[in-house]
């Protein structure tokens, strides 16, 4: 068996020999125009560095850092070479920042916030407007720059990147003028701390510094170890451009370094991307600090092949899918899932075109792939293409030219592996793409989604309705229908699961960098010495102890025929898949009311409950996100409907619980059932919209749901509180394991008639009553939970965020601080519609007709 899965290793080479030796020649005896013309060689075109090496010596290639409009050199910092990935050449040296560095950006992204922030609308565009044109005015220079840098060819620098940054300025300057109108309701976060990777070091700092500085943050940057010069050139022109100090600042140093920035107390919102890894570790250190957070993370995205689609685009699809920028794409088509039927003729169309890649300098326009960024990260895809073949894939290797100096790996094919195998799972973050089959297409769809990441994909066919069909059934941030890594400043790029949350681009990625306007910054008192693996642990009640004076009394006695008798207990049941169920563990716990009387019991939920609960979610959601948004809406004006029929009923049971008067009792029914009739409303009424992008064709937004969403609602208005909190979440397509008012549990408890008589399926809404906490901790822990509200304790608020981390779930926490859920602008509105949804963004290209 293991001669028999013996990997096969083809490396075209002969090819690279003689072009090698032709270029030798060449330097002697010139070809003639004949010998061109029956060679058809490529010939060597240089773009001149001149530019950019001239700005380099206008710095003495030695670079500080850029804070408060000027550059910065503070003493006895430690210096980082930056070299060029295609020929070692040592570029520049930056400096290695310290905690002091920080100190002073952020005071200076602090001050010029108060200034920036009360600007009017129109002169933050006109800001952006000048950046704009001035990036413009030395695009030629960015592109140069950027290729010396990072390894990449100039003609994607000059075509693809640089034209994307210009793009998004001006857009973003569109968004500026209209943040008043088209952003009411939302102000500035603050101080934006933005961590960039280096595969596209410019445009992916200006994903981030452009809708910042639009909703009037300012931004302190830290770009990449690797390629630090296009951000500090960047920050260079937009003081050339009359950006005011301060708001615009970048500091360099390692990753600690990007860290300490992270978690410093002035920083309001920390935008990231880069790897999951390190995603993990910036959510878990920012855990409970009160800070806003965004990840774009890795990605094994899927490049989906019907044997219905255009083989030779697909061809040219899988070439922009995994080949471009090195395969150093978050969003690379590294996993080929190719229909049955025609996957030998597409691997051998593949293999063909592989052998006239040509990879060389980065400034030679006639490339098509340059270096790999560092000799750590050639290293480290080598080690697992080497590891795939030791497992017994088959691994195909060519190009038409290489190098023999310079960090480069030439473009691969993985074929014989297995879907659980490494390098199907994981991200190698190099040119390396793997091929799997499936016969149906609900075998695609299924391969398609069997991985943790979420971030891009792209299906393959002429049949644009199986293309749809199969796009809005991949969980993923991004779909490209017969094209890949298309990106546009109108379409919001990010991803689901584990390659992260928030959006870049677009109006979805402007609410990243803002919150709602009564809103203050929160910032919760710091827990130094809290225990994560100690949060949530529970004790289950036990009887009364007589003699005890501060026991509550239990009120376990009624009159019949005017006689005190015991009364007939009632333990309310958990609400699980439609039904009631009894607690895994038989505890209960008592309902006390403000006059120390137990005026009822509920179940004792624990960790097979969530289970159960979890279980029953996932099972609903399918049908339940499918449904008709029309039906969905009146299943809630239903439950609105039969909850106004025990209008009285339930506001005895509120002022019972609460000591609240029976008056105020009523009047939190009447706002539950105006609150149903609310997100009723918006059951069909925010399913997206169509994006202005440069593509000619289609790009439609689509208000996804998040899927599974765990809820731990506030004790005060128990009822009120838990309707504001489910109803947007289930209209909008999700199921929910919701635990109601730890202290006031009765009302929630009664919907269950409500829910039963209301046509609800069950799974959509389970309920769990408990202790808060416990509850929370089995369910944040949960991996089939793909977000989490928490409304309760600033420590339950830390521990929900910090524990996160683990799946990368997308949560919303109140750090302790009470809302007015009375008051519309705290109880309801477009943040509840923003964390009940997922942005995708399905790219439909068209050129039947006028193809150009």
């Amino acid at each position: 068996m293991a001669s028999k899965a013996a990997s096969v290793v083809q490396t075209v080479t002969s090819k690279a020999k003689e072009n090698n030796s032709s270029k030798e020649s060449q330097k002697t005896n010139k070809p003639t125009v004949a010998e061109i013309f029956k060679t058809l060689e490529y010939g060597p075109a240089p773009e001149s560095p001149d530019v950019a090496y001239a700005w380099l010596d206008d710095h003495q290639r030695a670079f500080g850092h850029f804070i408060d409009g000027k550059w910065v050199n503070p003493e006895n910092r430690k210096r980082y070479d930056s070299r060029c990935p295609a020929t070692g050449e040592k570029l520049a040296s930056t400096v290695q920042g310290n905690q002091e560095d920080i100190e002073v950006a952020v005071g200076a992204a602090r001050k010029a916030f108060v200034k920036w922030s009360a600007l009017p609308a129109h002169v933050r565009a006109r800001h952006l407007y000048s950046v704009a044109r001035h990036v413009q005015k030395h695009m030629r220079l960015f592109a140069v720059i950027e290729s010396l840098d990072n390894g990449k060819p100039i003609r994607e620098t000059r075509d693809c990147d640089i034209p994307t940054v210009i793009r998004h300025i001006y857009h973003h300057a569109g968004w500026a003028q209209l943040a008043d109108t088209e952003m009411r309701g939302w102000k500035p976060v603050g101080v934006i701390g933005a961590i960039v990777p280096w595969n596209f070091p410019l445009m992916l700092l200006i994903w981030k510094v452009c809708p910042a500085l639009a909703m009037g943050n300012t931004v302190v940057l830290k770009p990449a170890t690797y390629t630090r010069l296009s951000a500090l050139l960047f920050a260079e022109v937009c003081a050339e451009a009359g950006l005011p100090p301060g708001v615009f600042n970048v500091v360099t140093g390692n990753g600690a370094f990007g860290s300490n920035l992270a978690t410093h107390s002035d920083v309001d919102k920390v935008g990231f991307t880069g790897s999951t890894e390190v995603g993990r570790i910036l959510r878990q250190a920012t855990a409970g600090s009160g800070k806003k957070i965004s990840l774009e993370l890795g990605g094994k995205s899927p490049f989906v092949v019907f044997d219905s689609a255009d083989f030779d685009s697909a061809v040219e699809g899988v070439v922009d899918a995994i080949y471009f920028n090195q395969g150093q794409v978050c969003s690379a088509g590294s996993r080929l899932i190719v229909q049955e039927s025609c996957s030998d003729i597409l691997i051998k169309k593949i293999k063909e075109r592989m052998t006239h890649l040509r990879l060389g300098d980065s400034l030679d326009k006639c490339i098509d792939m340059g270096a790999i960024v560092d000799p750590s990260q050639r290293k480290s895809v080598d080690m697992m293409v080497q590891e795939a073949k030791a497992e017994g894939a088959n691994v195909y290797q060519a190009c038409a030219s290489i190098p023999s100096v310079g960090c480069y790996y030439p473009p691969t094919l993985v074929t014989n592996v297995q879907t659980v195998s490494k390098i199907v799972q994981e991200e190698v973050f190099g040119p390396v793409l793997v091929v799997l089959t499936f016969r149906t297409p609900k075998e695609a769809i299924a391969l398609s989604n069997n991985t943790v990441f979420g971030l891009g994909a792209s299906v393959w066919t002429e049949n644009l309705s199986l293309g749809l069909e199969v796009a809005l059934s991949i969980r993923s941030g991004s779909v490209w229908i017969n094209g890949h890594n298309m990106f546009d400043a109108a379409a919001g790029f990010g991803g689901m699961r584990e390659s992260g949350f928030g959006r870049d681009g677009g109006k979805e990625g402007l609410y990243e960098y803002a919150i709602p306007a009564w809103q203050t910054r929160p910032r919760p008192a710091e827990l130094k010495d809290f225990d994560v693996k100690a949060f949530g642990k529970n004790v289950p009640p036990r009887p009364l102890n007589p003699n005890n004076k501060e026991s509550h009394i239990y009120a376990n006695t009624t009159k019949l025929n005017g006689q005190d008798v015991p009364s007939i207990d009632r333990t309310c049941k958990m609400y699980i898949g439609g039904s009631q169920k009894r607690p895994d563990a038989p505890y209960s716990r008592s309902v006390v009311n403000p006059d120390n009387k137990t005026v009822g019991q509920v179940g004792e939920g624990n960790r097979k409950d969530i289970r159960d609960a979890v279980e029953a979610a996932h099972k609903a959601f399918p049908g339940w996100g499918k449904r008709a948004a029309h039906n969905r809406a009146q299943i809630v004006y239903f439950v609105a409907e039969n909850l106004e029929l025990r209008r009285e009923e339930v506001a005895m049971r509120i002022s019972e619980m609460t000591g609240k008067s029976l008056e105020d009792s009523k009047l939190e029914v009447d706002l539950s059932i105006q609150r149903l009739f609310y997100w009723g409303a918006y059951a069909d009424k925010y399913g997206g919209t169509v994006q202005e992008t440069v593509l000619y064709g289609a790009t439609v937004k689509v208000h996804e749901p998040v899927g599974v969403i765990g809820i731990a609602c506030p004790d005060n208005w128990p009822l009120l509180g838990f309707v504001s909190l489910f109803a947007p979440a289930v209209i909008r397509g999700n199921t929910i394991i919701i635990i109601p008012s730890e202290k006031y549990p009765l009302s929630a408890v009664d919907l269950y008639q409500v829910f039963d008589t209301s046509d609800l399926p069950g799974g959509v809404v389970n309920i769990v009553t408990g202790c808060r906490d416990h509850l929370t901790k089995y369910l944040v822990d949960h991996q089939d939970v793909e977000a989490f509200w928490y409304f309760g304790s600033n420590e339950g608020s830390k521990y929900v965020e910090y524990a996160s981390a683990v799946n990368i779930k997308r949560t919303w926490v109140n750090y302790g601080f009470s809302r007015d859920w009375a008051d519309p602008e705290q109880g309801q509105g477009e943040e509840f519609l923003y964390h009940a949804i997922e942005c995708k963004n399905i790219w439909m290209p068209m050129g039947e007709i006028f193809a150009n």
